[in-house]
């Protein structure tokens, strides 16, 4: 095993460093007439006696590496490929050669393509860019772009915009770095099963339609030529494989991200995006479940809501005393408005502070200028128009913060539905992931206080970005996870989330702050003034 130099806050501890991809050099003796081997089973053979076995040689290139080894005087630099069923020899060069060895892990998601650069003899990550999905044109949402692809051209289209911003955003990478597009070796995609769909030029018609079945949700590993993608020819394309039209290749790539498939201790990952998607478990079994409370935790359904973007509000304190607020803005520009975290922020401190009663609505027989009233309602100022990037008072209305009430009761109930359906509580959880943009601004604490995230000990959560893309790295690095990978598919059951009584019961009593049964959060001390 290669000596691991995997960067420890983006790559977990356990992580093993047995890249997809390795250089090798290797050498045989030359023939002779007591050893009249041919030059490629000579090749072979030195390279079984290496550990690479099973091992396909590519047919169109048997000529030219059988003179690259001749060239060499039979010492030759082979890069290898593991392809999970065994290896490939992608490239040989004569002699001793120390080309460099790239790989390129992609999350394809719905509004942004996150794209991480890895270094596969050192295992360091050396880059990463997002941009943005080319395909927003044709629909913002995934049901609109099915229905646009469902005509043969438009899908070609779909699959074309991609590759191109593929192709665009890898030249760039390895061009800032001083490589060629020919040292990429290997490349991970993962994204939902829509998306993964476009990838690929598969018919996704039949995903929003009963019975919701998707073309296909294994695939092979292709390699870089299949897709004319902008990296070595015979290089692998890795592509993560879904559980159905509900349940993506991102989720799949995020479980392996927080290892809870390896270990005993139950463990769940919420990740917050169009909806919030689920998986709770463990090494022997795997729960997952998807429910609408996404947009608002990210900031996008109330009137001056955004996402963790720079100009907005990511984190709000509120003095109990005077009543007086202080945030802090992304990148510390004027704010523009509110993200998720920031929101969670400022209900959470108008609570704690009684500004807000435990029903969510506003305090205003209290004494402070940041009480307005609105045609709307009443509404809390967070910063005033001198502060603000448009001049205008940001606000968030008495509307807003019902909203997002709603949203984290849905938050909170599917986590203990889904907990209850397997015969647990939410105290049994023992590690808690929260993904994407708005798991690494969160603040548990401010959540749990709010009654979003069950009132468990603050060192369970933990914040890890984007796992999807995180996960897709760390399958570059280590190969055992082609295995996991499969075996965590075959392990998730889905859980449908019927609209039951049971449900609406939890959900009813979960959109009070914290709730309704306070001997739910006992952390959480509630300030006479809030009682209403």
């Amino acid at each position: 095993m290669a000596e691991a130099t995997l960067e420890k806050e983006i790559f977990p501890e356990w992580l093993s460093f047995d890249p997809l991809v390795v250089r090798r050099v290797v050498t045989a003796p030359a023939p002779s007439l007591d050893d009249n081997t041919a030059d490629l089973d000579r090749l072979r053979r030195a390279l079984r006696q290496l550990g690479y076995d099973p091992l396909r040689l590519p047919p169109g290139e048997l000529g030219a590496y059988a003179n690259r080894f001749r060239q060499g005087n039979f010492t030759a630099t082979a890069v290898l490929s593991f392809t999970g069923e065994g290896w490939e020899l992608t490239e040989l060069f004569s002699g001793v050669s120390d080309q460099p060895l790239l790989g390129v892990a992609a999350d394809l998601g719905t509004t942004q393509i996150a794209f991480y650069l890895v270094d596969l003899t050192t295992g360091t990550l050396l880059d990463r860019l997002s941009v943005p999905n080319p395909q927003i044109p044709y629909g913002e949402d995934i049901l609109t772009r099915i229905v646009f692809a469902s005509r043969p051209d438009n899908l070609i289209l779909m699959q074309n915009l991609l590759r191109s911003t593929f192709n665009e955003t890898l030249t760039s990478l390895v061009e800032k770095h001083g490589y060629r597009l020919a040292h990429i070796y290997a490349l991970t995609v993962a994204g939902n099963t829509t998306m993964t769909h476009f990838f690929l030029g598969l018919d996704p018609s039949r995903l929003c339609k009963e019975p919701y079945i998707p073309v296909a949700n294994t695939f092979p590993v292709l390699h870089g030529a299949d897709l004319r993608l902008g990296m070595h020819p015979r290089g692998l394309l890795v592509v993560f494989p879904n559980v159905g039209s509900y349940f993506g290749g991102d989720l799949i790539a995020g479980i392996l991200a927080t290892g809870m498939h390896r270990t005993e201790e139950v463990s769940l990952l919420v990740d917050v995006g169009t909806n919030a998607e689920v998986v709770l478990g463990n090494k022997d079994w795997l729960v997952a479940c998807a429910g609408a409370a996404g947009p608002a935790l990210e900031g996008g359904v109330v009137e001056r809501g955004m996402m963790a973007q720079p100009g907005a509000i990511d984190r709000v304190r509120i003095d109990r005393d005077t009543l007086e607020l202080t945030y802090h803005v992304l990148h510390e520009e004027k704010p523009k408005g509110i993200c998720g975290s920031g929101l969670i922020d400022l209900v959470a401190e108008m609570f704690m502070a009684g500004i807000l009663t435990i029903q969510g609505k506003i305090n205003t027989k209290l004494q402070t200028p940041r009480i307005v009233q609105t045609e709307h309602g009443p509404a809390y100022v967070v910063a005033w128009a001198g502060e603000t990037a448009d001049g205008r008072d940001l606000m968030v209305s008495e509307i807003d913060i019902g909203i997002l009430l709603k949203s984290k009761a849905a938050m909170y109930t599917i986590l203990n539905i889904i907990t209850k359906k397997v015969g647990l509580t939410v105290h049994d959880i023992r590690h808690f992931f929260v993904a994407g943009t708005f798991g690494s601004h969160i603040d548990p604490l401010m959540a749990v206080r709010i009654g979003m995230l069950p009132d468990l000990p603050l060192e369970t959560y933990q914040g890890l970005g984007n796992t999807a893309g995180r996960g897709a790295a760390m399958t570059l690095l280590d190969r055992s996870l082609l295995s996991d990978m499969d075996a965590v598919r075959q392990r998730i059951t889905y859980v449908e989330l019927n609209v039951n009584l049971e449900l609406m019961n939890e959900f009813r009593g979960a959109t009070f702050l914290p709730h309704t049964d306070p001997k739910l959060f006992p952390s959480v001390t509630i300030h006479p003034r809030a009682m209403g």
